[in-house]
């Protein structure tokens, strides 16, 4: 890769999204570091300074929380994890907000959960939230609100979260700051394994040199950093950097320097509302469907019709999002739905006229209209 690669899609962004994990701003004993959150702050700092915006994704709440109560170790029920969480909230927040002061700006906090993505207006409301914070030079530092987060409404890890706001951004950068620096051909920890540069398109090999080591404090891993790459990527024509936490690791990354990982994007930029459908809301359910169907979809860029599925898993009502899977049993495409769940089954492999004759009329021409499909993997 010619070195001005990372000169190029550092120089074309417009916002950085730094996604911080709980192992990077916690120490050994849990506690949270306030001297890696000025580090920090100072290098943001220096990235606001270049004219850029900076988002802050940041993990930490029930790190901090465990350290604050002085528990003996991570809670492994839902009550006590949103407890600490809850304690934990108040003193990251704060944290981050007197680092910033040193350098004249302040932090300002936004809770999610998952639900907010999921509902277009909320999924707007956050992203003026963030637009117009902009306006003020507050810095939003984003964190799941682990503290009414149940299961359902999970997003699982912050780095598919901090992917689903790059969505909401113009001309993103999307910087994964962790424990490991960057994506290698092999485990992390053996040295003979190498760091892999740059990635410039997707496969099913990448998610095999994803170790699945589970983070002590967080909630995340490689797998999740990987995805959250192909998620980000997938829709912008920028690129992904996953670096390691060290000193001046992001003023290093803004220079163009060979650090971490770049992801580079495969395809041009995907309009915000097919975003929104494929990339930022968690599918209700899934419709297979032949070989002709995808080949419709996928590649000719048409509707999605009711002769051409096979089969309807799940339970979701009519306009919601849901995924649609190819012969082979892989996702390649999300879209929103027509039809509720039991419509959809009655429905299969049928043409208009017994569309008709089922329903006694003809509601809608496609159980899928193409401009309600984003297509998430190219043949």
């Amino acid at each position: 890769m010619p070195p001005r690669t990372r000169q190029e899609v550092v120089a074309s962004a417009r916002t950085l999204i730094v996604k911080v994990g709980s192992n990077v701003l916690s120490r050994p004993d849990d506690t949270l570091d306030p001297l890696r959150i000025r580090e920090l702050a100072a290098q943001i700092h220096r990235i606001r300074e270049s004219g850029r915006q900076v988002v802050v994704v940041s993990r930490g709440a029930v790190a901090a929380g465990i350290g604050r109560l002085k528990l003996k170790g991570r809670p492994t029920d839902l009550p006590h994890l949103q407890a600490a969480a809850a304690a934990g909230q108040a003193h990251l927040i704060r944290t981050w907000d007197e680092a910033f002061a040193e350098f004249d700006f302040h932090a300002a906090q936004i809770l999610v959960t998952a639900n907010d993505f999921k509902h277009r207006r909320r999924y707007l409301n956050v992203s003026n939230t963030i637009h117009t914070l902009a306006e003020y030079g507050a810095v939003p530092v984003v964190n799941e609100n682990d503290t009414v987060s149940i299961e359902e409404i999970k997003f699982g890890d912050n780095d598919r979260l901090a992917a689903m706001v790059a969505n909401l951004l113009s001309r993103p950068l999307l910087v994964v700051l962790s424990i490991v620096d960057g994506l290698f051909d092999g485990d992390p920890a053996d040295p003979t394994s190498q760091r892999i540069p740059f990635v410039d398109g997707w496969s099913d090999d990448l998610r095999g040199l994803a170790l699945d080591l589970q983070s002590s404090r967080g909630t995340g891993g490689p797998h999740s950093k990987i995805e959250a790459g192909r998620g980000s990527t997938a829709v912008r024509n920028r690129g992904l950097g996953a670096g390691r936490a060290q000193p001046r690791a992001l003023g290093r990354i803004l220079a163009g320097d060979d650090v971490g990982t770049l992801f580079l994007a495969s395809q041009e930029p995907v309009p915000a509302w097919k975003r929104w459908i494929g990339y930022t809301v968690t599918p209700r359910g899934q419709l297979h469907v032949d070989a002709g169907a995808a080949r419709a979809v996928q590649i000719d860029g048409r509707s999605l019709l009711a002769i051409g599925i096979t089969r309807v898993d799940g339970s979701f009502q009519d306009g919601e999002i849901v995924s649609i899977v190819g012969p082979e049993g892989r996702e390649f495409a999300r879209g929103r739905t027509n039809c509720d769940s039991d419509t959809a089954r009655r429905l299969i492999g049928k043409r208009s006229h017994e569309i008709t004759a089922i329903l006694g009329h003809l509601p809608y021409d496609s159980v899928i209209h193409r401009d309600n499909l984003a297509v998430t993997r190219s043949r």
